[in-house]
C-alpha cells in the first residue's frame, strides 16, 4: 500500500487544481476567440450588404405631370349659333396640330432666368407635348365662339373649306421679374384650302403674373395664358372667315357643277 506524505498530497492537489484553472481558461478562450469570430462575421457580413445594397440600382423619382385643360369662357353669339345649324352655308374649319418652335416641342416645362438660355424642371413635366394638348383647346375654344359648320381635326380625311395653321412661339415660366411670369405666343394663320390663299394672319400673346415662384405657379398661370389666347383666337377666326364663309357660299350657288 502506498501512502502519500503530506507535502506530496499538497502538491498533488496544486497541481490538479492548476490544471482546472488551466482547463477553464482555455475553455474561456475557446469561446470567446468563438463569440468574436462570430461577432466579426456579422459585421462583415452587415457591412457587405449594405455595401451590396448602395450599389443596387435605385427606383427613379416620378416627376409630377401636369396638364393645359383651361377652355375660354366664351358664349357664342346668336348668329354663330344660328350658322352652325345644319345647311348653314358657314365654311368647315380644319384645325391642324400647331408646330413648336425650337425648344418648346417636348413634355418639358421650360423656365428662363436669363435672355438667350431655356432650362426646364427636372421633377415636373408636362403630362403630353404642349402643342398636343393644344390642338382640342383650339377646337373646342372655335366650336364654343361659333361661326363654321364644323371644326374638324387635320388628321382627318374631311374636306373643308378653311385651314387653321397655328405655331407656338414660346410657353415659359420667366424668372427675371418678380413675381414670375408665363408667356405664351401663338401665330395664326387661316388659309383657303382651295386658293391656297392666306385670308389672314396673327401673333397672339399673354403673359400672365405667377401666384407661386415654382411649377405649380407657372401651371396655374399657364392655362390662364392659354385661356386669354384661345378666346382671342376664336374671334379672329370667326371674324376673319365671315367674308370670305358668304363669297365661298356665293360662288357655289352659282356653279353650275354644285347644283
Amino acid at each position: 500500500m502506498k501512502i502519500c506524505l503530506p507535502h506530496q498530497h499538497h502538491q498533488r492537489h496544486r497541481y490538479h487544481r492548476k490544471m482546472s484553472i488551466t482547463f477553464f481558461c482555455a475553455r474561456v478562450q475557446a469561446c470567446w476567440r468563438t463569440w468574436f469570430i462570430a461577432l466579426i462575421a456579422v459585421v462583415m457580413g452587415a457591412t457587405l450588404m449594405s455595401g451590396c445594397g448602395s450599389l443596387l440600382p435605385k427606383a427613379p423619382v416620378q416627376p409630377t405631370l401636369y396638364l393645359l385643360d383651361a377652355i375660354p369662357l366664351s358664349i357664342a353669339s346668336n348668329a354663330a349659333t344660328s350658322t352652325n345649324q345644319p345647311g348653314s352655308t358657314a365654311p368647315t374649319l380644319t384645325v391642324n396640330t400647331p408646330i413648336a418652335a425650337a425648344g418648346f416641342g417636348s413634355t418639358h416645362i421650360v423656365y428662363q432666368r436669363q435672355a438667350h438660355e431655356l432650362e426646364h424642371f427636372a421633377l415636373n413635366q408636362w403630362v403630353d407635348t404642349p402643342v398636343q394638348m393644344l390642338t382640342p383647346l383650339i377646337m373646342r375654344a372655335i366650336e364654343q365662339r361659333g361661326g363654321f359648320r364644323a371644326v374638324v381635326r387635320g388628321s382627318t380625311a374631311a374636306v373643308s373649306e378653311l385651314r387653321l395653321d397655328t405655331e407656338l412661339v414660346r410657353l415659359q415660366q420667366e424668372f427675371n421679374t418678380t413675381p414670375s411670369r408665363v408667356r405664351l405666343t401663338l401665330r395664326a394663320v387661316l388659309v383657303n384650302t382651295s386658293s391656297r390663299r392666306v385670308l389672314a394672319s396673327r401673333e397672339f400673346e399673354a403673359s400672365v403674373a405667377a401666384l407661386s415662384d415654382d411649377p405649380v405657379g407657372g401651371v396655374v398661370a399657364a392655362n390662364k395664358a392659354v385661356q386669354r389666347v384661345l378666346g382671342e383666337l376664336a374671334a379672329f377666326c370667326a371674324d376673319s372667315a365671315a367674308a370670305p364663309a358668304t363669297t365661298t357660299a356665293a360662288t357655289r350657288a352659282s356653279d353650275p357643277a354644285v347644283r
